[in-house]
């Protein structure tokens, strides 16, 4: 093996041993930490969906439909120094004919944003949504006032195809969307 080979590994074992987060199933008492972020208009104002008022029963009943019922991977977000739950990660819509996914990303925990953790379980999602599921493309359909996310999409190596305008009605006016996506090659070529 060259020497560029050997600095390519120590760089790949680097980088795992670095990890600050780890992904996992829900449990059934996470809605007590999500059900906060649900009801927080400064997290949800940077969403897709519609504003909701959400009860803590509607919230556990969503947690139990995602455990027991959901086709898509929506996984907890935690911290490895002591397992807190800051976020959840999605993979949705998954096509096993045309392999593709759409992604979806949040910390809810406003403690640790802007601190790389969103980055961090953005890759680990397409790592397995790539490895483990057979994906090619996972697309996200971004905010177009939410450049946080925007500009974490295109660090993670997702690329901009186009604007849906006026996509989506919140806060009392219409928004567009940008649509981004990342293929399978693109990621193994960024994080080869």
């Amino acid at each position: 093996m060259t020497s560029a080979g050997v600095k390519q590994i120590d760089y790949k074992l680097t980088t795992i041993m670095q990890a600050r987060i780890y992904l996992r199933a829900f449990e059934p008492e996470d809605y007590k930490t999500t059900i906060a972020w649900r009801n927080d208009r400064e997290i949800t104002d940077g969403l897709g969906g519609a504003v909701l008022f959400v009860s803590e029963a509607r919230e556990k009943q969503w947690i139990e439909d995602t455990i027991f019922h959901s086709a898509d991977v929506k996984l907890a977000v935690c911290l490895k120094e002591n397992n807190l739950h800051i976020g959840n990660v999605y993979l949705t819509n998954i096509n096993y004919v045309n392999r593709t996914a759409e992604s979806h990303i949040l910390i809810g925990n406003k403690k640790y944003w802007g601190k790389g953790y969103a980055l961090e379980a953005l890759s680990e999602i397409l790592q397995y949504g790539f490895n483990e599921r057979g994906m090619n493309r996972v697309e996200a359909r971004i905010n177009a006032d939410n450049i946080a996310s925007l500009k974490l999409h295109e660090k993670c190596g997702y690329s901009r195809e186009g604007v849906l305008r006026q996509a989506i009605f919140k806060n009392g006016r219409f928004k567009d969307v940008v649509v981004m996506s990342i293929l399978r090659e693109d990621f193994i070529n960024r994080h080869a």
